[in-house]
């Protein structure tokens, strides 16, 4: 056994984190979370961890540096403080769009975060929808990055409507069609191509989606161009409706905006970031946050006991 276990949470998403609680029956493990005068974060933890197992609930979303910097300091605090085991929880794990060199002298962002984790005393990792799995192998340490489907597959289950998974682009065929085969629904990819240089997308539409509800999926919703854009060429192609999916609200910039003039009926999402009331309501409404609360604290409860994660692979 490896202790007692406590939860701890960042300030990145306190929300989730006391959801993740409740389905534990536990409380929050108090940690002081302040800034000094000229913004350096001042963190100490308010109880006894040693000998403890440690899970630190911290997604790294706007402001990103400032998060994860917390999450850094975190961990170290809980190293020096000689719990027995440290895991961070990190629903978003964010700088993962950037796990390659794309240009001769750019970093591989991905990686240097995997290693400043590390450092600072991360001994596992429970993430949710990496955006790319390969993420995982930059750790030199186990993770388990779980998939927010299930809560997802339920909310749409409740739809008895004719339905189509739709890939925004080539790239995210897969998590589409995994998608379609549980929900035994069609399979549509949007093409998005250049001609000539200098000249506007051609959109085509890879698969039948006349007269259907297509249901567009993504791993997250950034600034939402693609997924917006794709809503429009499926509507012109006859769609009789289009439902946005993803599981990370990252929503920057003018996301909200292209979300509510777009051709959504609706927009679900998970709990991984925070989505303010605010900007719910600036997107009319169309905004459904489901929790992934449950999934996370199943995780944490089998990682505590020794058992079995892979249950929660679908």
């Amino acid at each position: 056994m490896n202790g007692e276990l406590k939860i701890i949470s960042g300030s990145s998403n306190l929300a989730l984190s006391e959801a993740i609680c409740d389905h534990l029956g536990s409380t929050l493990t108090p940690c002081l979370r302040e800034k000094f005068s000229d913004g350096e974060i001042r963190i100490e933890i308010q109880d006894n961890v040693r000998g403890c197992d440690v899970f630190v609930v911290q997604s790294t979303c706007d402001p990103v540096n400032f998060h994860f910097m917390e999450l850094c300091l975190m961990l170290d605090a809980l190293k020096r403080a000689s719990a027995r085991r440290v895991t961070a929880v990190v629903p978003y794990y964010g700088y993962a769009r950037q796990d390659r060199k794309v240009s001769p002298r750019a970093p591989i962002s991905a990686k240097l975060c995997a290693d400043c984790l590390t450092v600072a005393g991360m001994q596992r990792l429970v993430t949710i929808d990496l955006h790319a799995g390969q993420i995982q192998g930059f750790f030199d340490l186990p993770v388990d990055n779980i998939y927010a489907a299930p809560v997802l597959l339920d909310e749409l289950r409740t739809r008895d409507e004719d339905m189509v998974m739709v890939s925004p682009d080539a790239g995210g065929t897969e998590r589409a069609r995994a998608y379609a085969k549980r929900l035994n629904a069609g399979l549509a990819i949007v093409d998005k191509r250049r001609d000539a240089p200098n000249q506007a997308k051609a959109m085509h539409v890879i698969g039948e989606v006349k007269d259907k509800v297509c249901v567009v999926m993504d791993d997250m919703i950034d600034t939402a161009g693609t997924m917006c854009q794709a809503a429009k060429v499926l509507m012109d192609h006859g769609a009789k409706d289009v439902i946005a999916c993803a599981t990370h609200p990252v929503l920057s910039g003018p996301a909200i905006d292209r979300l509510a003039a777009a051709p959504f009926s609706e927009v679900i999402v998970t709990d991984t970031l925070p989505v303010p009331e605010v900007k719910i309501a600036n997107c009319n409404g169309k905004i459904k946050v489901k929790s992934v609360a449950g999934i996370l604290a199943k995780c944490i409860h089998n990682v505590h006991s020794e058992s079995s994660v892979s249950v929660l692979f679908v």
